[in-house]
């Protein structure tokens, strides 16, 4: 029998939302990828070739938050009992690592520049770039909705991986316009490696945040001692301790926990009312509540410490 029929909770995600916004950005940027990998090779402009390879790691990130997607709708089984959720976290991670990499080669592509200039034509790289912002704000815009819809870090990190396109677009347009006017083809590199700072800034955060899961965690919006304090306040629980909290991904999050309750009251009733507790002040549909008694279990020093305030 598949292990998922045991459990009361499916452990997918199905993100309808996220999985139209994913196509339709996905479609966008896979064409203008080309457009301005060959406007780039054209004009020479650094800043160009540097937004096209980001484009590149965005159809890259783009095609791996989707398989994330897809596989976070398969059902668990006797070997992932909780699906396959957790790949969307590691998805996440990579897409972050690629944009480490990406903002590293703008830099070291940057400092080349600057020691050995090249002649750019800023013409087609204003037009290039004009294109890429107006694509790129509608792809934020996009995202950015989606995201009200629907928390998902796949979803956040291709987020940055645009914010990141849409300031290289920008940078692009203003480094033209200072080359245009002053002669400093310098401004092209510089520009770069400004944006490449930004972009590596966004890569960290999604670095952290999907580490901080995949640590598994406890969750920044959750404050573990406040909700050992409120499991302590539920009729019959005398103590509560070996606590665990963690989110297998975005928006999924499991709670362990030990108490220590009266013999005098029924043990269903405690785990009942702490379950119903969990749910209705933190939205923590998953937990697993260990009702124990610390004249039969063995603590250790602990029980015996218990055992001492007891009496």
């Amino acid at each position: 029998m598949n292990t998922s029929d045991f459990h009361h909770l499916d452990h997918v995600k199905e993100q309808k939302a996220s999985k139209k916004t994913l196509w339709i950005t996905l479609g966008l940027t896979f064409f203008f990828t080309f457009v301005e990998l060959i406007g780039g090779l054209l004009s020479r402009s650094l800043a160009l070739l540097s937004d096209s390879a980001h484009m590149v790691s965005d159809v890259f990130a783009l095609g791996l938050s989707m398989l994330a997607i897809y596989m976070a709708t398969r059902r668990p089984n006797q070997k992932f009992t909780f699906g396959f959720l957790r790949f969307e976290i590691i998805a996440s991670f990579i897409n972050g690592l690629a944009l480490i990499v990406i903002s590293l080669w703008i830099v070291i592509e940057g400092i080349r520049r600057i020691i050995h200039p090249e002649v750019v034509d800023l013409k087609l790289m204003l037009i290039i770039a004009s294109i890429g912002l107006v694509v790129n704000i509608v792809l934020t815009i996009v995202l950015s909705r989606s995201m009200k819809e629907e928390d998902n870090l796949n979803v956040k990190s291709a987020l940055w991986h645009f914010i990141g396109d849409l300031l290289s677009s920008v940078g692009v347009i203003v480094s033209a316009i200072v080359i245009y006017y002053t002669g400093w083809a310098i401004f092209d590199p510089l520009i770069s490696m400004v944006i490449g700072a930004i972009i590596c800034t966004g890569g960290f955060r999604i670095i952290r945040e999907a580490y901080l899961i995949l640590m598994e965690s406890v969750p920044e919006r959750f404050d573990l001692e406040q909700i050992r304090a409120d499991l302590a306040t539920v009729e019959g629980v005398e103590d509560v301790h070996e606590m665990h909290l963690w989110a297998v991904t975005t928006e999924h999050y499991s709670l362990t926990a030990h108490v220590f309750v009266r013999g005098d009251i029924q043990p269903y009733c405690v785990t009942l009312a702490i379950d119903e507790l969990l749910k209705s002040k933190y939205g923590i549909s998953h937990s697993t509540i260990q009702v124990e008694n610390a004249d039969l279990h063995d603590h250790g020093e602990y029980g015996r410490q218990f055992q001492l305030r007891r009496a």
